[in-house]
């Protein structure tokens, strides 16, 4: 159990107890607030959660649960996923989407039809399917998963039945919200790296010999400005 001591210039030291800083930074990882809550850090263990999951769950619900995906794959390929996983166990169900849709077939949690088995009357172009040899299109119907892949990416055969691809469809219904709802929960992701961080070494606080040196390396920067 790791103690940091930061000494104060006037009162009690500043004593963290980190526990096991390993533990600590997966506990921080799997869910934000986590690890600082296990180090008895309540504060800042609530400070985190509720700021990094408001983040997270507003990005994804003006996103309407389409902005985090797993997709690694050419002509599909998701970066973003890296940062969003840094929320931890609120991002992981896109990995289960993606490999439940993985050969093509539909996610586990279904929003909705992505294109409707009656598509000739449907008015909507984005939900229009190509028929190969006929009028009449019976094949299986893609659906819209929770935190899944675009549909008819992964299947060459389903993606040439697409008149445009889904996740076209998705940025044209969504708008800038599908881009605004990628940004926040990269965003979450990313700040909830630097609370594992804390976690896992505890706060940045400076001590009387660190602002001392800081100090002296500002007043040597002052003279030589002064010289010239």
């Amino acid at each position: 159990m790791p103690e940091i001591v930061y000494p104060q210039e006037s009162g009690e030291p500043v004593v963290v107890d980190l526990k096991d800083p390993y533990w600590a930074a997966f506990l921080a990882w799997i869910w934000p607030g986590a690890g600082h809550f296990y180090q008895k850090r309540y504060a800042k263990g609530f400070l985190f959660m509720i700021c990094i999951l408001s983040t997270y769950f507003f990005g994804l619900g003006i996103g309407q649960g389409r902005v985090v995906y797993a997709s690694f794959k050419p002509g599909n390929l998701r970066w973003q996923f890296v940062c969003q996983l840094g929320v931890g166990a609120p991002a992981l169900p896109a990995i289960i989407q993606s490999m439940k849709t993985k050969k093509g077939g539909d996610p586990y949690w279904v929003l909705c039809e992505r294109f409707p088995a009656d598509y000739s009357n449907s008015s909507l172009a984005f939900h229009k399917i190509t028929p190969e040899n006929n009028n009449d299109y019976t094949g299986e119907t893609i659906k819209d998963g929770f935190m899944a892949p675009p549909g008819g990416m992964n299947n060459p055969r389903r993606r040439s039945r697409v008149q445009t691809d889904t996740l076209g469809r998705w940025h044209f219904e969504g708008k800038h919200y599908f881009e605004m709802g990628t940004l926040f929960t990269v965003i979450a992701g990313l700040l909830n790296l630097l609370a594992v961080y804390d976690a896992f070494c505890g706060p940045a606080i400076i001590t009387p010999a660190q602002r001392e040196m800081l100090e002296s390396k500002k007043k040597k920067k002052n003279k030589r400005k002064s010289k010239q």
